[in-house]
């Protein structure tokens, strides 16, 4: 019995990495959730983040996870629409554009999402939205021919396929990379968060407009292995879901908060905030209505039962 003392005192050590820098929201908030795994444990489960894509690429992280070269990850799910559709739900242009729509989609999606993963050896612990997606440009963008040959961030498949519509050019950079790609002339218009604009400090590399169009929130998604998990003994698992249920309502308030934080600082800055005039709004509307259409023929069943579910008011 004394042999066995060691080895059951030892504690389990579990790898998390994440694409976004470790002052951005939704790190902290899972430096917190790490945080209380281990008080809640008494150490018996430590997880130690990696944040701003240090372990892992953010394209790379899911398949790590999947494979077990990490025990527990962040992705940001609308990335990996091209593997399967369902998983870009909430990158689609002005079908969820509050964060009340946000959370009625993510309960529709979350059924399919969980029998997906259950599928590929995951389990979804918590998820947690970005602020609404604005438009970034150096020059002022009046309607949808403004973009046209405009070099555009495109960090989803949705992403890119607005870029085709407006006739941008779509480039693919990942987060980490954005501030170069701006500073550069490598990206010229964009469509992402107030947030990411203040992690990137878009004005520091030319960027003068953001256009307010609560176009989408995209939900980052903490996936864990589920072999991993398992392993766990169940009090500990419960620890697990007690944080991660925590995390998720912690999350979902702070992104509502950095939102307006965040826009305050671009200001500050000297980035003009401004709504979309009326025709960029009916120009990227028109481009949300095709998006929807494509992607119910591709999602099949599973996107007719989310988006029937979320139509149910």
């Amino acid at each position: 019995m004394a042999l066995a003392l060691p080895s059951m005192a030892q504690s389990v050590k579990w790898d998390m990495p994440t694409a976004y820098p470790a002052t951005n929201f939704h790190t902290v908030n899972i430096s917190q959730f790490a945080k209380d795994v281990d008080q809640a444990t008494g150490g018996k489960l430590k997880i130690t983040v990696h944040s701003n894509a240090s372990l892992f690429k953010a394209n790379e992280i899911k398949r790590a996870v999947q494979g077990g070269q990490a025990q527990v990850g962040e992705i940001i799910l609308s990335g990996y629409q091209n593997e399967w559709q369902v998983f870009g739900a909430d990158g689609l242009p002005f079908v969820a554009d509050s964060y009340e729509e946000a959370e009625r989609l993510y309960k529709a999606q979350k059924p399919v999402l969980d029998r997906k993963l259950a599928e590929q050896g995951l389990k979804l612990l918590f998820s947690v939205p970005w602020p609404p997606q604005g438009l970034y440009s150096s020059k002022p963008i009046n309607s949808a021919a403004d973009l046209k040959g405009s070099k555009w961030r495109a960090y989803s498949p949705a992403t890119s396929r607005i870029a085709e519509l407006v006739g941008a050019q779509p480039v693919t950079v990942q987060a980490a990379e954005l501030a170069q790609a701006l500073a550069t002339g490598a990206v010229e218009t964009n469509m992402t968060s107030a947030v990411t604009g203040v992690d990137s400090k878009f004005f520091d590399a030319g960027v003068k407009f953001y256009y307010d169009m609560q176009a989408w929130l995209p939900k980052n998604a903490v996936l864990v292995n589920q072999a991993a998990f398992n392993a766990l003994d169940k009090a500990t698992q419960d620890a697990v879901l007690k944080a991660a249920a925590s995390a998720e309502t912690r999350g979902w308030g702070d992104s509502k908060k950095v939102n307006e934080t965040a826009k305050a600082t671009l200001q500050k800055n000297k980035v003009s905030i401004e709504a979309p005039s009326a025709q960029l709004k009916a120009d990227m509307q028109r481009v949300g209505s095709s998006m929807l259409l494509e992607w119910l023929s591709k999602s099949g069943a599973d996107g007719k039962e989310i988006i029937d579910a979320f139509n149910k008011k």
